[in-house]
Formats: C-alpha cells, structure tokens, sequence
C-alpha cells in the first residue's frame, strides 16, 4: 500500500516557531549585549589614551554601546510604558544611564548598559531553561497514524481523524499515536514521557498504550480507546500550558506593587535632586550622580526575579517524575496542607479485588467445587466473579463443568444449574434462603458449618467480603475476597505523618471493612458509608479542623470532593471526570509522588524565601552604601545585577 506524505499540524507548527522565536530573541540580546561590551572596551581604551581626538572616539564607543547594548531592554521598557501605562525596572536603568551620560559619567552608564542587557540574556536563557522539560512535550506528539482498514490495508491519517475502535500499525521506532489496547504483537515501549521511568515496559496483548510513547522492539496493531483530544499525553499538554502560564500568589502580589515602588523611587530620586542643592548647597553634579547610583540600586530586578524561575524549575522537575500540576499556585499551597484525604478504592487499595482466602468442609471435594465455580463465574462480568475466576485459574483448574442455565440475583448473588445439581454463590443472606426448609407454614434457618462460620468471623473482622459456595441448600465452602492495600500506600502514609500531616480515608464501605483498611494502612482516622454529597461534606468539616486540606481520588465519585478540598490530587488511571477536575496529577498512579510533591513544595517556598530575603536584603545594603556615599555607579550595577543573576541561578537548583 502507498503510505501518503505527512501533513502539516497547525498547532505542532505554532509551537515550533514560538519555540524558535524565542531561541533567536535569546541569541539576538546575547549577541547586541557582547556588541556592546565590545564598543564598551573600545571606549575605555580610547579614554586611556588620554589626547583630544581620542576622548571623542571615546564618547562615539559608548554611544554606540548604549545603542546597541541596551537595545532590547530599552525597548522591552519603552513598550510596557507606552502599552500598558506600566513603570518596570528598565525604566529605572535607561533613566540612570542616560543620567549618567547627562553629568560626564559615559563610562559608568555604558558598564551600566552592558551589565543589565548581558544580566538580561541570561535572564531569558535561564527562564527558557526551565521551561525546556515542559515545553519538549508538545514536540513529542505525533501528527499522523497508519489506520488499519477493514481490508487489512494501511492508510495514513491525521491523529486528530482517529476515531474510538480504529486499529492502528505502530512499528518498531514509531511514537504511539494514540491512547490504545495492544490486539496484535508484542513489543516493549518507552513510556518515559508520561511516567518518568526510563526502563522500556514490555506490552502485550490487552496491554494499555499511551499517546506519546516510543514504540521499541516489535510492531503491534493497537485499538483506539481514546480520540486525541482525550488522550493522556493531550491532558498532560494542556496541564503544562496552563502551569506555565498561571501565576502563584507571591509573583502576582510582587507585580502588583512593581509599578508603585518604580513611582516611589522615582519620587525619592526627584527629591535627591532638589532638597540637598537648595537647603544642604550641596554640589548639583555629585548629588546627581548619587540620585543615578539610587535609580539603579533601588531597582528590585532581584525581587522580581525570586520566584518564576523557581517555579518553574520545580513545575520542570515534577512534570518529568510524572507529577502534573495545573498552575504554580498548587504546588506552592501545597506544603501548607495539614491533613490529606484519600479515596479508599483505587487509591489506598488497588481497586481490584482478589481472593485471599478458600475454606471446604470437607478438602477431597475442594477441586470438584473450583472447577464448578470457575464455570459459573466465568459467565459473569461481575469484579467478585472476575476476582474468583482469577483465583482458580491460579490453582491450575479449568473449571470444564457444564453448565446449564445461570441467574443473577441483584445484591445477592448468582444461581446456576449442572445436570440435577443447583449451585449457588453468594453472600450470607443467600445462603440463609437456600438453607430454609419449610415446616408447618413457619421458615427455620440452617446454621453454617461450624468450620465456615469460625473462618467467616475471622475474615468479617479483617475487613474481607466473605462469598459462600452451596450445593442443593448445603453450603459446602466460603471464600475471602479483598481488595488489598497497594504497599506504596502504607509509605505514602509514613512519609505524610513524618511531616506532620493527618491522613483521613473517605470511602462508601461499610464501617468494618473502612476500619479494617484504615488500621492495616495507618492512617489517623477514616469516615465510611459516604456518598459523593456527603465526601463534600466531610471535607469541610476537615478544613475547619485543620485548615488546608487536600483531596486524593480517582473516580467520578471523587470529583466534588477534589474540588472543595484546597487541592484535588487525581491518579492518572482514574476517570477523565476526576484527572479534569483535580489540580494536580499523578501520571502513572504512583502515591510516592505525593510525597515527591510535598517535598518539592517545601523546597521551592524554602528557596523563593532564600530569594527574596536575599534579593531585598542586598539592595537595603546598596542604598544604604550610596547614601553614605561608598558606593560607585559600576560597583552599584555589579552588586544589583549579579544579587539578580544569583537568585535565578539559586531557583534553577530546584531542577535537580
């Protein structure tokens, strides 16, 4: 078959020339800032020369410097004074250069010029760095897939025309186009775009495939579940470009009082240069160079510098350990939360039940009860019957028995027919119908074997499901069905409760079985038989009690409760429903990346502190030198800029 050319993606295309603009405007500044050194050097080797003629070419280098070096930032200033009517800190430099040429000073405003824009690009570089990990997903996204027709033929269509059932061939090499079950081939996939891990994940058949993922060894036909919009690694896009463009509390309060401070300082400035002339006779022209060395000091560049880049460097470090959060201001709120609540099914437990425990009375008929079991219930799609079925195939029996008719009993059980045998499987309240006799007009209950009733005890207590097995009224077995804790829960508990956070299960089951899980797991305390209404509920009653509070869950029952929790925290298996609603997501499920999560939040708002105590601190130091008239225009710049470069390189120490 002829395999058609690939076709354009609008969106892919955007995304490409966004990234390539930004890499060129990176290179231009880089480029214009050593121009501008180099004028700079030119200029101070002319005045060192010390003749007339060279004192003017001089002067032509460091206007030359401040045109091409502060070009970019000159224009980045003049374009938010005139567009959106806002003062910024480029103001403040161009004003205190241009001062500084106005007295005389073209060296110290030129060295000024140079330091800011250089300081400047690698400001952009930095930011661009950060943004990388988060960025690279788009690319990763493929744009075409080879359908498999009815006829077996191959045709190459855009991924956003794949519909659900549509197979598709994905080769050795190829990124998988969409979110599938493998129906054909084995293979082994990299998945760590989505999840993180770099060892290869074998893929076999019934296996799960993600959009995004590199298809290693082997070709496999797969089946569409998902059309591309709904896919994971679509969700896991858009999450990140919402991160990247949401602002946390901190940043937003430091670019609302941005425009006032520049006023004020321009205001103290104008002062400087009226009140010491006129009251103290001071001279104009030091008093002036005092007032340029304040303009560029009292910048706050560093301030506004101590918290995007660093959270945008944790947003980086998480999206690549598979931890997703919808904005900044999550994962900065995260660490204030005192108590987390967490579903039970499929959080705390797997979510798949399974048979822990068999019990016969009498242990020569044990096979001869499997096998007709297994029969029954591979006729039902039931998770009990699917977790028997699975347990006896374990045992190596096949359940060959005959089977003549079965009936579902709604919230009891199934009843079936082998030959002149009826079997039933089911909980307590069938057994006691099946093991009524009828005498003169009155019902009389059977007992349970001794030997099922002791083990039913036991299990009740355990917080199992117990499922009895009767043939012709006589319960002849019982089963203990659980689903079990997931072990990284009990981690994930330890490690909540060693940074002081409660850990408070809500789940539907029934008070023993919500108690028996709460004490395996160790969690603080847990609040069964809960509707969704009533998990909202519960929520509020924690935030009163402890404040913050985060929600975990996976299903649509979670979801009103995720959002009226602070942060809602939805495992990337669960539904679309909860992963939409949720602040954050955990990718590939794995409850140690909460803990990951907490302690990423922790070092981000410990270095954004480090960052801005820093950064206010060494400009306090800066205006207090040049009021005391210690401080030159050069050692000003190199103090104000280089505090700015320290705390960026300190926020981008979060990308370990």
């Amino acid at each position: 078959m002829e395999i058609q050319p690939l076709k354009s993606d609008g969106r892919r295309i955007l995304s490409c020339q966004h990234a390539f603009k930004k890499a060129l405007v990176v290179h231009r500044q880089l480029i214009m800032s050593l121009s501008g050194g180099i004028f700079l050097a030119a200029g101070l080797l002319s005045d060192r020369a010390g003749e007339p003629g060279w004192a003017a070419a001089a002067i032509v280098f460091y206007v030359l410097s401040y045109a091409v070096g502060g070009f970019y930032k000159a224009k980045e200033g003049l374009d938010d004074l005139i567009q959106d009517r806002a003062l910024n800190v480029e103001v403040l430099m161009i004003l205190a250069a241009l001062g500084a040429a106005s007295i005389g000073y073209w060296s110290e405003g030129a060295i000024l010029i140079f330091i800011f824009s250089l300081s400047g690009a690698m400001e952009t570089y930095t930011w661009q760095k950060s943004e990388k990990d988060l960025s690279s997903l788009v690319k990763l996204a493929p744009l075409e897939a080879n359908r498999v027709t009815a006829g077996e033929e191959l045709e190459t269509v855009p991924v956003d025309d794949l519909l659900v059932g549509d197979r598709i061939l994905i080769r050795s090499g190829e990124r998988v186009p969409a979110d599938g079950v493998v129906v054909r081939g084995t293979t082994s996939v990299d998945e760590s775009a989505i999840t993180g891990e770099p060892v290869p994940v074998d893929k076999d058949l019934k296996d799960e495939v993600y959009n995004g993922t590199m298809n290693g060894r082997g070709s496999i036909v797969v089946e569409v579940t998902k059309e591309n919009a709904n896919s994971l690694f679509q969700k896991m896009i858009r999450l990140v470009e919402q991160a990247k463009s949401s602002r946390p509390p901190a940043q937003q309060f430091i670019e609302k009082v941005e425009g006032p401070y520049v006023i004020t300082v321009l205001i103290v400035v104008a002062l400087m240069l009226v009140i010491p002339p006129l009251i103290f006779t001071a001279p104009f022209q030091e008093t002036f160079y005092r007032a340029m060395v304040l303009l560029v000091v009292a910048s706050p560049c560093a301030v506004v510098a101590s918290v995007m880049p660093a959270l945008l460097s944790a947003i980086s470090n998480g999206a690549r350990k598979g931890v997703l959060m919808k904005g900044g201001t999550y994962l900065e709120q995260l660490s204030k939360a005192s108590a987390v609540a967490l579903d039970k099914t499929g959080t705390i437990t797997r979510g798949e039940p399974a048979v822990t425990d068999f019990c016969v009375v009498e242990e020569a008929y044990s096979e001869e009860i499997l096998e007709t079991v297994a029969a029954i219930e591979a006729q039902s799609n039931h998770p009990l019957a699917r977790a028997i079925t699975a347990f006896v195939k374990k045992q190596g029996i096949s359940g060959s028995v005959d089977v003549e008719s079965t009936e579902d009993v709604t919230g009891y059980g199934v009843k079936a027919d082998t030959g002149t045998d009826q079997w039933k499987i089911g909980n307590l309240e069938m057994m006691t119908m099946a093991a009524c006799t009828e005498t003169g007009g009155t019902t009389e209950e059977q007992p349970l074997p001794e030997t099922i009733d002791n083990y039913r005890k036991a299990w009740q207590a355990d917080g199992k499901t117990v499922v009895y097995v009767s043939k012709n009224g006589t319960v002849l077995a019982s089963l203990a069905i659980k689903d079990e804790i997931r072990p990284e829960a009990k981690q994930l508990i330890d490690d909540l409760h060693d940074l002081g956070i409660k850990t408070i299960m809500i789940t539907g089951d029934h008070e023993s079985t919500a108690a028996s899980i709460a004490d395996e797991a160790g969690l603080d305390d847990w609040v069964s038989q809960c509707l969704p209404e009533r998990k909202v509920t519960e929520i509020d009653l924690l935030k009163e009690k402890y404040g913050s509070v985060v929600m975990v869950g996976d299903g649509i029952n979670d979801a009103p409760a995720m959002a009226k929790a602070d942060i809602g925290i939805a495992m990337g298996s669960g539904t679309d429903v909860a992963i939409d609603t949720a602040d954050m997501v955990l990718m590939k499920s794995e409850l140690e990346k909460i803990s990951l999560s907490f302690k990423l939040s922790k070092r981000l708002n410990r270095i954004v502190a480090q960052n801005l105590i820093f950064s206010v601190s060494v400009i306090l130091i800066l205006i207090t030198a040049n009021f005391a008239q210690q401080l030159t225009l050069p050692l000003g710049v190199i103090g104000h800029e280089g505090s700015t470069i320290l705390v960026i390189l300190n926020g981008l120490r979060l990308l370990r």
